[in-house]
């Protein structure tokens, strides 16, 4: 035994880490290569190594051997052995099947082990594909069917290295502008650029993983710079389209007649055109056809960029299957998706190519260092007898607009006195009543955008010094940099929405860089559950929270000391 590893590797496969460690940070940073955190107590966290995660360890350069000794190194006790053969087994599967041009004539699946091909045409599930046997390494695809194969071989549990290439699109010649001549990547830009770009013909196609302020927007316009082709930016709502329209005429030469919106308030499809997912997947009625689909063949698009791109709806991914040769780049701070579909953008967006922890952004000064507090608030009498007569979704509402929270919000706005702060929620009576209360603006997803600009830049120049701000805050990218975040209720158990929020604080701040997100949850509530299941994915990512009362605000220092979460 080694007392002094972080780990246990159990004959499971999961991986507990003990948090309290002197080495937790970095098993953590390492463990989030290959491995997805499940829970979180304050004791020990347990990490789950799954096939789509070794899968897109492989995409990234590991190998089944460095995961192994990347445990063995990190746990107390030798890892079982059925553990490491088993993910031997599971890693090799990446790269067994390879999809390439068949001459002209469609594609064609090959794969050294003839024995795995015999297998795979023998199921009945494949018979629909219209697969055709050249030779014992080799399989006749037609080229219709390359998304969904894809997709149905990684479900079947073997992954595909599509190396059939890309057409190349309509050309746009354009360049890079910044304030002083071109515009200078960052380091990690340059290498996520390149990441997508490949240098070994697998290439083209895949997503890029960085924290939310790491600058993705310019990351996919320096990609769309190195193709020189029309592109469609696929993005979640109105705002974000807009955004990128503004960028891409701050930072690059595109003429502005050359730029599309389309969006629900506008149809222009150009050689460069931004468009939202809810128009792709608006219907006059429920058996009615995506009639906004066609936008994904409306112009011999040579790129097509899917923003957010774990919040992409199933709809565009059953229309994206049929698009594989156009080239397909995903952004996004974190894959996670509450519908449990990673597997889907692994097989049709592409793997993860690159990914930057946000801890090491944190290090290099690129985004703010965050103290992250989740505030346990009581429940009075009257609504702890409510709660106990109530089920279901009511029951969570109830908790997470507990009237008690206002306080802890007027208190942590006072201890922040002088910061720009914003105080974001998911339902609107409760934010209608704290907006009223701390009479602060109250902005959400139906404010008129020329009201929304003028409140956003009255915070900006701190005419005004605390915004509430409904859901709408998970996606506008608009949004103004503030110094705290108060989350005074959410979404159940979204980790993404919890990672968005924390997101719109995260710009680097002049002096200290530091940053507040605090997350107010009723105690003894069904609240503390979906809570615990929020932050799992920052935990991941190396945050900790801090548990206390709101009796202890007086007690919260803006010093640089590490927070632990207090069981």
């Amino acid at each position: 035994m080694k007392e002094d590893k972080p780990c246990i590797v159990q004959r499971d496969g999961a991986v507990l880490l003990a948090a309290d460690s002197a080495a937790a940070e970095h098993a953590r940073f390492e463990l989030q290569h290959f491995a997805e955190l499940v829970k979180s107590p304050a004791a020990f966290h347990t990490y789950r190594i799954t096939p789509l995660s070794l899968w897109h360890a492989a995409s990234l350069g590991w190998t089944a051997e460095q995961i192994v000794e990347t445990l063995q190194r990190l746990s107390k006790w030798d890892v079982p052995a059925a553990v490491a053969n088993n993910i031997r087994k599971v890693a090799a599967r990446y790269g067994k099947l390879r999809l390439e041009q068949n001459g002209g004539d469609g594609l064609k699946l090959v794969s050294e082990d003839e024995g795995l091909l015999s297998e795979l045409l023998a199921l009945n599930e494949m018979g629909k594909y219209e697969l055709q046997r050249i030779d014992k390494h080799t399989v006749y695809v037609p080229a219709i069917g390359r998304g969904v194969l894809k997709q149905e071989l990684t479900r079947l549990g073997y992954p595909v290295i599509d190396l059939a290439g890309f057409h190349q699109g309509s050309g746009l010649s354009f360049s890079l502008r910044g304030r002083k001549g071109r515009l200078e990547l960052r380091d990690y830009q340059a290498d996520a650029v390149q990441a997508f770009e490949g240098n070994d013909g697998m290439g083209g196609s895949g997503v890029l993983v960085l924290p939310c302020g790491a600058g993705k927007t310019v990351i996919g316009m320096a990609v769309m710079e190195r193709q020189q082709c029309e592109v469609l930016i696929l993005t979640s709502n109105t705002t974000s389209v807009r955004q990128w329209i503004e960028e891409l005429k701050d930072k690059t030469d595109i003429p502005e007649s050359s730029i599309g919106e389309y969006s629900g308030q506008k149809k222009q499809v150009r050689p460069v055109t931004a468009a939202t997912y809810q128009i792709l997947t608006h219907r006059r009625s429920k058996e009615g056809e995506f009639e906004h689909m066609k936008l994904l063949s409306e112009r011999n698009w040579g790129l097509i960029i899917y923003d957010e791109v774990h919040l992409l709806p199933a709809p565009v991914f059953r229309a994206t299957a049929d698009i594989q040769a156009t080239r397909r780049l995903g952004l996004t701070a974190t894959l996670v998706r509450e519908d449990g579909a990673e597997q889907d953008v692994f097989s049709l967006i592409g793997p993860k190519r690159y990914e930057m922890p946000w801890k090491v952004l944190e290090q290099q000064g690129w985004i703010a260092k965050v103290q992250c507090v989740e505030m346990r608030i009581p429940m009075a009498g009257p609504l702890k007898e409510k709660y106990s007569l109530t089920e279901g979704k009511q029951r969570y509402r109830l908790a997470a607009e507990n009237p008690a929270k206002l306080e802890a919000v007027r208190s942590l706005l006072s201890q922040h006195e002088g910061k720009p702060a914003l105080v974001i929620g998911q339902y609107l009576d409760q934010l209608r009543h704290v907006a009223r209360e701390l009479k602060a603006p109250l902005i959400t997803g139906s404010m008129p955008q020329g009201e929304r600009v003028r409140l956003f830049e009255a915070f900006r120049r701190g005419e005004i010094s605390t915004i509430i701000v409904s859901k709408v805050a998970n996606f506008a990218v608009d949004l103004p940099d503030a110094a705290v975040a108060v989350e005074i209720s959410g979404s159940f158990g979204s980790r993404q929405e919890e990672a968005q929020r924390l997101g719109r604080i995260l710009r680097p701040k002049a002096g200290e860089n530091r940053a507040f997100f605090y997350t107010l949850v009723t105690e003894n509530s069904k609240e503390t559950e979906f809570a615990a299941k929020r932050q799992m994915f920052l935990i991941e990512q190396g945050y900790e929270y801090r548990l206390i009362g709101p009796e202890r605000i007086p007690e919260l220092a803006e010093t640089d000391k590490p927070v632990k979460r207090e069981a």
